[in-house]
């Protein structure tokens, strides 16, 4: 029963910060005596990969030690963005062409609805759901990647993206035109994915994050320069007029 558990958390069925059922129920469940359950879950605690508490039983956030002092590292370091970008270009693409080798009739049907749901927020012009969709989907190419490393490294940056860690999407959002690239690229992936296209998945993801890279770097000259400007502007306070 130990070893059905850890392999859920593993594979990523059982997800980090998720709570179990009560013993009770879970036991039902699985179909094992609550002793044996019981036993199986110490084990687990004593590996690390459950935490139990007044609150009952929940899968370790083993990967937070890594994650909280990297929010901090990020935060502080202003091309932050573009070192994650360029490390997940090649991590997306890779995984992407996997996805569209291995992905199994729930992982397509999975990816299906995330990508009616950001078509659906693009058409009410819903930007904070289509976001969430955004971060989805990409999650969801990775499960479907079927590679427990891979998927384990990237959903612990997949919640940084979420809470912007990395770069505000809105400011990538409010740019005239991106939204409705990003949809179509978005789309370009799941295609290709669904297709069992590999190739094509992979130039589609790699093209994406390329193009994200190009997108936040230029808001980031664009933000220089206007900072400058600023500066110059208010110089005039430090002037002395009459001298």
């Amino acid at each position: 029963m130990a070893e059905h558990l850890e392999r859920l958390i593993l594979e990523g069925a059982l997800r980090p910060g998720e709570k179990l059922l009560a013993e009770r129920e879970l036991a039902v469940k699985l179909d094992v005596s609550r002793p044996s359950l019981r036993d199986a879950i110490a084990k687990l605690e004593e590996r690390g990969l459950l935490v139990s508490g007044r609150n009952g039983t929940h899968v370790a956030s083993f990967l937070s030690q890594i994650a909280d002092p990297l929010v901090t590292l990020m935060r502080n370091k202003p091309d932050a963005s573009f070192d994650y970008l360029e490390f997940r270009r090649s991590i997306e693409a890779a995984a992407a062409g996997l996805a569209a080798q291995r992905a199994t009739g729930p992982d397509r049907d999975g990816i299906r609805a995330i990508v009616a749901r950001m078509q659906a927020a693009h058409g009410q012009d819903d930007s904070s759901e289509e976001a969430d969709a955004d971060a989805d989907l990409h999650l969801a190419i990775y499960e479907a990647a079927h590679n427990v490393v891979m998927l384990h490294i990237m959903r612990t940056l997949s919640d940084l993206l979420r809470n912007d860690v990395f770069y505000n999407r809105a400011d990538l959002y409010s740019r005239p035109g991106v939204r409705d690239l990003l949809l179509q690229q978005h789309l370009a992936i799941a295609d290709a994915v669904l297709a069992g296209d590999a190739q094509a998945a992979h130039a589609a993801a790699d093209a994406h994050v390329e193009f994200t890279l190009k997108t936040l770097r230029e808001i980031r000259d664009h933000n220089a320069r206007v900072q400058v400007s600023l500066r110059r502007i208010g110089r005039t306070d430090l002037i002395d007029s009459g001298a």
